[in-house]
C-alpha cells in the first residue's frame, strides 16, 4: 500500500526518535518516496545523516535558514504529502498541533497540508496520561487524526507504563491503513478465517493441520489496506496480530463455526481460508489419556489405539444449503470465498468442491508443492470462477495471492 506513495515522518526530539530510522527504511524499501522532517530538538538525539541515508533524500529541519528557501520547501511538501506521519510524537509538538502552532518546519507542513496526519505518541508515563496531553489528542482525533496509541513497557527512565513507541510492523501497518482508507473496499464489513483448528483428543493432545494462518493474515492485511473494516477469526497461529483487525481467536472448527455465525451479520465478504478439521473426536477425554489406560478407547495392548470421529461443521456447505444463511442473520448480498488445499486431482477435486459450496470464488492449490505447501512465504493457486472460468496464476507471495483475490472480489461487490 505504500509503493509509489509520497509519505512525509516528522521526527521530535525524544529518546525513541532512533527507532525511527527503520520505519524510514522499511517505508523507502517497500517503495514509497519518504521525506524526513527533523525538529530542532531531534537533531539532538540523532544526525539527520541518518535519515539521509535511509530515505536516499535530503533531510529538511531549519524553518529560518536564511536563504528563504525553507518556505517554498514547506509548502511543496505540504502540497505534495499524502501522508504526514510524526513518529515518535512529542506530548510538546502535540500541544503545537492541537492548538495550531507553526513555529519549526514540522509544525509549518502540519499546518499546511491537507494530507492525512498520523501521530505515533512516545514519552514518559506521566506526560502521557497527563490531562492536559489527553485532551490535545481528543482535540486531534477530533479533527481526524490518527492516533498509534503507545505501548505499555519499560520506558527509557526505567518505568514501566504507558509510552513505548510501538515496532516498526504495527508502525507501517498504521501507515498502510492510513493511506487506504478511502481505497475500494472503504465502508465494506469483511470476515477472514485463518489458520488450522485443534480438536480435543484430551487436555493435552489434540488434532490438528499444519496450516500457518499465512495465507490468511496476508488476506486481512490486504483488506485492511484497502479500507475494509475486517474481521479476522483465526486458529491458534505464531503470527502477529495485523493491526487495526478486529480479532478473534478459536480453537476448534465449532468455535470457528459459531464465531462466523455471530459475526456475519451485515457483512459484506466472507473469506474461508482456515483450514478447519474436517473430523473431530466424538467424546473427548477429561483426563490425559495413559498409555497403560483402557478405557473403552479401542486401546489393543500396546501396539493400537482407536479414536472414534465425527465429522465437523461444514460452514460454508451451511450457507449453500440455506440460501438465506442461518438464523442468525446472513444476507443475502454476501460474497463467499472459499479455500481448497489439496494434495492431487486439485482442478477436479476443486471443481466438485465449488459446485457443492456454491461460492463466488474458490481458490485452491496443491499442498505438496514446496512452494506452495503449509507454512511457506509463497503460494501457487488455481481461482475458480462461478461462471466457470479458471485462472492459473503464477508462484508470488501470499501476500500478491491476497491482493489478486481482493482485485476479483471488488467488483462482485458492485453487482450484490
Amino acid at each position: 500500500m505504500v509503493l509509489n506513495r509520497h509519505i512525509v515522518v516528522g521526527i521530535c526530539g525524544g529518546i525513541a526518535s532512533y527507532k525511527a530510522v527503520d520505519l524510514v527504511s522499511q517505508l523507502q524499501q517497500a517503495g514509497a518516496l519518504v521525506d524526513v522532517i527533523m525538529t530542532e530538538h531531534a537533531e539532538e538525539f540523532i544526525r539527520p545523516l541518518t535519515f539521509a541515508t535511509m530515505s536516499h533524500r535530503p533531510v529538511y529541519s531549519n524553518l529560518w535558514e536564511p536563504s528563504g528557501q525553507a518556505a517554498e520547501i514547506h509548502i511543496a511538501l505540504a502540497e505534495e504529502a499524502e501522508l504526514l506521519a510524526i513518529v515518535p510524537a512529542t506530548a510538546n509538538t502535540i500541544a503545537k498541533l492541537a492548538h495550531g502552532m507553526a513555529d519549526n518546519m514540522l509544525t509549518a507542513v502540519a499546518l499546511a497540508t491537507k494530507a492525512p496526519l498520523l501521530l505515533a505518541p512516545a514519552m514518559y508515563k506521566e506526560m502521557y496520561t497527563h490531562p492536559a496531553t489527553q485532551v490535545n489528542l481528543a482535540l486531534l482525533r477530533e479533527r481526524g487524526a490518527h492516533i498509534v496509541e503507545p505501548e505499555v513497557g519499560r520506558l527509557a527512565s526505567g518505568a514501566v507504563g504507558p509510552g513505548r513507541l510501538p515496532d516498526t510492523a504495527v508502525l507501517v501497518g498504521a501507515i498502510s491503513m492510513t493511506l487506504g482508507q478511502h481505497s475500494d473496499l472503504a465502508g465494506r464489513r469483511v470476515i477472514v478465517t485463518a489458520g488450522g483448528t485443534q480438536e480435543p483428543i484430551d487436555p493435552v493432545r489434540y488434532i490438528g493441520n499444519r496450516s500457518s494462518g499465512k495465507m490468511g493474515y496476508s488476506l486481512a492485511t490486504e483488506a485492511r489496506n484497502r479500507g475494509a473494516h475486517v474481521i479476522l477469526v483465526s486458529g491458534p497461529v505464531a503470527l502477529p496480530a495485523p493491526y487495526g483487525v478486529e480479532l478473534h481467536y478459536i480453537n476448534t472448527a465449532l468455535q470457528m463455526r459459531d464465531a462466523v455465525y455471530d459475526l456475519i451479520t451485515d457483512a459484506d465478504v466472507l473469506v474461508m481460508s482456515a483450514a478447519v478439521a474436517d473430523f473431530s473426536p466424538t467424546n473427548p477425554a477429561k483426563h490425559k489419556i495413559k498409555k497403560s489406560s483402557n478405557e473403552g478407547r479401542g486401546h489393543e495392548g500396546a501396539e493400537t489405539f482407536s479414536i472414534p470421529l465425527v465429522q465437523s461443521p461444514d460452514i460454508l456447505g451451511e450457507l449453500a444449503d440455506k440460501p438465506e444463511g442461518p438464523t442468525r442473520g446472513v444476507q443475502r448480498h454476501l460474497i463467499c470465498v472459499g479455500f481448497a488445499a489439496e494434495t492431487d486431482n486439485v482442478i477436479t477435486n476443486a471443481r466438485n468442491k465449488m459446485s457443492r459450496k456454491r461460492v463466488d470464488l474458490l481458490v485452491a492449490n496443491d499442498v505438496t508443492r514446496s512452494d506452495s505447501g503449509f507454512g511457506t512465504d509463497t503460494n501457487k493457486v488455481f481461482i475458480f470462477h462461478a461462471d466457470g472460468a479458471i485462472e492459473d496464476l503464477p508462484v508470488m507471495s501470499k501476500a500478491g495471492i491476497a491482493t489478486a483475490i481482493w482485485d476479483r472480489v471488488v467488483p462482485l461487490l458492485s453487482t450484490r
